[in-house]
């Protein structure tokens, strides 16, 4: 009885040392009080007092309903709340004195019922949204590109960005039958030196029967479309840079041929590194970014570079930067190919300096490697091809993801950046203002503004517009309208008219907090879409961990930071950014069926903390290690600090779900359902497969039978899902995390493949490899 008593005395300490000090912050006396109780607890304890469980029972009582008045009837709430206190019953209830039948006979029943009835909740979903979207087709000739059936030509399958196949061998009733059908692996692994997000997020091209995709260190390989065995290999030989922030790449980029087929492609067998080979003129062409700051052209066939195409295959895409630090500066995405351009786009260090080179989109023709026309959104309305010796503008708002074209109404749609530093925003000029955190349609002549859709004002938040726009006709009461429907880190989808930018679903503004550090400002309202995955604003009640020990810190520190609501402005004191800078919607996007004008995705939850570090006199020690932690923002006031918002015990101090699927009409904006997405298999020492509803990054595609394949999660599966209801189907275990989008194509013996490239991503920690891994239905 005395090691029990102490076990109360230890932790009633606990919880009322951390009690006071979360009431003196103006937060929740339970802990204070609950301390309280469990050291007179243990006090009866000590000297075999019958009071001890008659005390006990009423506690939990107590808490289980003060559990229930802050969370509801939910698992994760409740079984992080009442676990402990459940387990530190059972010395009362098996060790009895005599005289305390009273207080056991109260103090059983109590712990039952509440024991059962946590347990019970497991079986309760408070959280699921049910719904069907409609099966029925509303556009049986809706666009869905000119790619072969059979192909996947770009990112998101063709330029639309849809991320839709026309495939439909794989279906509802017969996805149960996929197995593994091939198994590939790059040999490009992570290195000692790479930066912690170096990550495998590579979308592959089908053209012919070759499959082509590129990896972190840029190597671009062809492989079997039906075997997954290598054809060539291409390393673009990168040098090592340890002030990149982040090391991968998202995918390549193709012109067809100028005569014959589209995916008329004889790929050889290479002899030796693809490298090695002459450059030679190449009719077809693939183009591939390196995070060194090139755009390199190699020919489908051979891998061997495009002596055609700028200087023998190569082009430096840091001419006429106005800064050139080495690692600031490269691309991660593929470029488009339109209207006989490639245009390209480029990611610059968030936070790492204030002069920091330029945010500038060109285009090149294709074939020849010439400028056609620059359009710099720090310069926006001069966009005729930069003179020798001038530079672009410093710092400028870029665009880092992937952009989609219209070629019939002749624009290219760039989702764009911040200006850096993200935080800090008395540098920027009017015309950065306007461009920064917006979509952007540009002419595919002259590069020229036709319009632009801003989604957050004066951001202070690094929320960039991450996520390729999806083109789609869509049916409305005004007649069918040219459609892109985009995503947003703040979890709006925003669906406009990509002709003209104008609001399909209505945008509307909010008010914002105010109160920033000297000399910024916060825009007075933000935008809202009336099609929105945004969060409830946190409370403290929502604040969770594993025990509540870390539920109690994290309320602490939820009191300790400045936070009120969304947009609440970044400060010295720190600053909750909910949605966090990963965003509810990432890279990975969303994907449309266009016969149907529904939409599939995969909202998160994930909140952030944002602190900025005065630099006057101070020693900042180890700065610019990547997106998160401390950089620099040389040349500017202030450091800044961002991370997620962990307990100690590095768990997400907002309780669960973090991750979901979701499905919308979007001729009404109705989300239709919304469930729970990914267990805990990968992220705890104990495999075990709950489901919890976790984060994760990567995209989503459709097939027209209506089946929607996604990886993503921090659990290592590819799964399959019904498009109508949102039911999980199917799944495989995967080799290593899988974050990066699928894609799907048929072999040549007309069957469909779905591939997934799975390697893991350094900053959420999933695990890390260099798979490509190939599924069909097993032969009957």
């Amino acid at each position: 009885m005395i090691i029990l008593s102490l076990i109360f005395w230890l932790v009633g300490l606990a919880l009322l040392g951390g009690g006071i000090w979360l009431i003196t912050l103006d937060g929740s006396w339970y802990y204070a009080l609950a301390g309280i109780v469990l050291i007179v607890v243990g006090a009866l304890t000590r000297s075999r007092r019958p009071a001890a469980q008659t005390l006990y029972a009423l506690f939990l009582i107590a808490t289980a309903a003060w559990s229930l008045w802050e969370s509801g009837y939910d698992w994760w709430p409740l079984a992080t709340r009442l676990g402990i206190f459940l387990i530190l019953a059972i010395p009362l209830l098996i060790t009895p004195k005599s005289g305390s039948r009273a207080g056991l006979a109260l103090l059983l029943p109590v712990w039952a019922i509440i024991g059962v009835g946590t347990l019970a909740s497991l079986t309760v979903d408070a959280h699921r949204v049910e719904g069907e979207l409609s099966r029925d087709v509303v556009s049986e000739d809706a666009n869905i590109g000119d790619t072969p059936q059979e192909s996947w030509h770009a990112y998101g399958r063709n330029n639309l960005g849809q991320r839709y196949s026309p495939l439909e061998q794989i279906t509802p009733e017969n996805v149960t039958d996929l197995e593994l059908a091939w198994q590939y692996q790059t040999g490009d692994v992570k290195r000692p030196e790479d930066v912690t997000e170096t990550t495998y997020e590579a979308t592959p091209l089908k053209i012919d029967n070759s499959l082509f995709l590129c990896t972190p260190h840029n190597w671009l390989i062809a492989l079997d479309a039906d075997t997954g065995e290598e054809q060539w290999v291409y390393d673009a030989k990168v040098p090592d840079e340890s002030s990149r922030q982040h090391q991968t790449c998202r995918g390549v980029s193709y012109l067809p041929p100028s005569s014959g087929e589209p995916d008329d492609i004889d790929v050889q067998l290479a002899s030796g590194p693809a490298e090695d080979l002459d450059a030679m003129q190449c009719d077809a062409q693939l183009f591939m970014p390196t995070s060194d700051a090139r755009l390199i052209a190699v020919d489908p066939a051979t891998g061997a570079r495009c002596s055609n195409f700028a200087d023998n295959g190569e082009l430096d895409l840091l001419h006429n930067m106005p800064f050139k630090q080495a690692g600031f500066y490269y691309s991660t995405s593929p470029p488009v190919v339109a209207d006989g351009k490639v245009i390209v786009a480029g990611s610059v260090n968030d936070n790492y300096a204030v002069d920091s080179p330029s945010g500038v989109i060109r285009a090149y023709d294709a074939k020849t490697g010439e400028l056609v026309w620059n359009w710099d959104s720090g310069n926006p309305e001069e966009t005729a091809p930069i003179a020798e010796g001038e530079t672009y503008t410093t710092s400028s708002p870029n665009s880092w993801s992937i952009a989609s074209a219209d070629e019939e109404l002749g624009m290219v749609y760039f989702p764009m950046g911040n200006r850096t530093p993200d935080q800090l925003g008395m540098y920027r000029s009017e015309a950065e203002e306007k461009y920064s955190s917006s979509v952007v349609a540009l002419s595919l002549e002259t590069g020229q503004v036709e319009w632009v859709q801003q989604f957050v004002h004066h951001d202070l938040w690094d929320m960039d517009t991450p996520a390729q726009p999806s083109l789609l006709d869509l049916d409305t009461e005004q007649g069918t309208q040219p459609a892109l429907v985009i995503p947003t880190k703040q979890g709006d989808v925003y669906v406009l008219n990509r002709e003209t930018g104008e609001p399909i679903l209505p945008v509307s503004e909010q008010p914002a907090p105010q109160g920033t550090i000297e000399g910024d400002h916060a825009a007075e309202t933000q935008p809202i879409s009336s099609l929105s995955f945004r969060p409830p604003t946190l409370r403290e009640a929502d604040m969770w961990g594993a025990t509540p020990f870390d539920q109690l810190m994290c309320r602490i520190q939820f009191k300790s930071l400045r936070y009120e609501g969304q947009y609440t402005p970044p400060s010295e004191q720190g600053t909750i950014v909910f949605p966090g800078n990963f965003g509810v919607f990432n890279w990975g996007s969303i994907a449309v069926d266009p016969k149907r004008q529904v939409m599939f995705g995969m909202p998160l939850y994930l909140a952030f903390t944002s602190t900025l570090v005065p630099k006057e006199g101070a020693d900042l020690g180890e700065t610019n290690q990547g997106e998160h932690g401390l950089n620099e923002n040389a040349g500017g006031p202030y450091a800044v600090e961002m991370k997620p918002f962990l307990s100690p015990f590095g768990v997400p101090c907002q309780q669960p779900p973090w991750g979901y699927v979701a499905g919308t009409d979007l001729r009404t904006g109705e989300i239709t359902w919304k469930h729970k997405n990914g267990t805990i298999e990968d992220m705890t020492a104990l495999p075990l497969p709950i489901k919890m509803g976790v984060p994760g990054i990567g995209g989503p595609i459709i097939t027209e039978s209506g089946v929607v394949f996604l990886a993503a999660s921090v659990d290592d599966y590819l799964r399959g899902y019904d498009l109508s209801t949102g039911e999980q189907l199917w799944q495989a275990r995967l080799p290593a995390g899988g974050q990066a989008t699928p894609m799907t194509y048929l072999n040549s013996q007309g069957e469909q493949m779905v591939v997934q490239v799975a390697g893991g991503h350094g900053s959420i920690g999933t695990t890390i490899g260099d798979y490509v891994v190939a599924y069909k239905l097993k032969q009957q």
